[in-house]
């Protein structure tokens, strides 16, 4: 069963879904931020890219990756909006002024080094470092995404991470991405095939990070941790393991599922697929057996 808000601006419909299983049987909560697919055509006219251009960004079929985990008892929430058009893994108001018109609120942080990279909450750049936008965007349109898109996105994830939190005394949040195979660089990182973040010990139980890297390295992946990517605002703001609450952001090499340039599945996909379910699954009967904490009305 899925359900999703209620329509959203006319160029998303909906703007995110979440595929409830038909009985949530396990402590976890997956969710997949920028897999979005949708390109509305007022972006497109906007942008000085082409749409495959634009995709650079975008987590290309990690939501259809995880798809089997709600068979297995969890909901997976999935963005249809895309990454390069609003990036849910920021804060809420993480934003550069040189590509506006207008002023920025005076809470904007305009000095993070995401919004110097060019990826804050309206990225000014694919992940390639190629520039989006034709001109300057208005003020006003970067306050309508995160009004309308970003923060009812959030209040959906909170709400579900907080329900599985009153349901299981314990709550485990999966923040599913991929990574270009390029973007790894020549250290030691160069040829993993998965980076586990958990903001460096500090976002979820230890026991948490440990058996997911033994049951991947078991299936003879090579698993990195916190190196290049140690989870983004997701897992840093959802991650408080004092209040029984834990993140872990998995990020999987594109190379291992599909055409980096296409973004056509490759062979690779289903095996890979069927894997991840079996990882899932041991990992939730191995947490299933963590002393649950008693968590405190908020």
């Amino acid at each position: 069963m899925s359900h999703s808000p209620s329509d959203g601006p006319e160029t998303f419909d909906p703007p995110f879904v979440v595929d409830e299983p038909a009985q949530h049987a396990i402590p976890f909560v997956f969710n997949a931020p920028h897999s979005g697919a949708h390109y509305p055509a007022s972006f497109l006219a906007a942008s000085r890219l082409d749409a495959l251009a634009l995709r650079r960004s975008e987590d290309a079929h990690v939501d259809r990756l995880f798809a089997s985990v709600v068979g297995l008892g969890a909901p997976l929430m999935r963005a249809n909006f895309p990454r390069a058009y609003l990036d849910v893994n920021r804060e809420p108001y993480e934003l550069d002024p040189r590509m506006f018109l207008g002023r920025l609120p005076s809470f904007a942080n305009t000095r993070s080094m995401r919004v110097a990279g060019g990826l804050g909450t309206v990225p000014r750049i694919v992940a390639d470092g190629q520039e989006i936008y034709r001109e300057k965007l208005p003020v006003e349109e970067a306050v309508r995404r995160i009004e309308t898109l970003y923060k009812p996105y959030h209040r959906t994830l909170r709400g579900l991470i907080h329900r599985t939190a009153r349901t299981f005394g314990r709550a485990f949040l999966i923040d599913c991405h991929s990574m270009p195979s390029s973007s790894l660089g020549r250290d030691e990182s160069a040829q993993a095939d998965f980076v586990l973040g958990d903001r460096f010990g500090a976002a979820c139980l230890p026991a948490l990070m440990s058996g997911a890297e033994e049951r991947l390295r078991a299936l003879g992946y090579k698993v990195v941790r916190n190196k290049p990517y140690a989870g983004g605002f997701i897992t840093e703001h959802y991650g408080e393991p004092g209040l029984g609450r834990h993140a872990l952001q998995i990020e999987i090499n594109r190379a291992l599922y599909m055409n980096e340039q296409s973004l056509a599945l490759t062979a690779g996909f289903a095996n890979l697929a069927e894997n991840l379910a079996a990882v899932i699954a041991g990992i939730a009967a191995e947490m299933a057996d963590a002393a649950p904490l008693r968590i405190a009305a908020e």
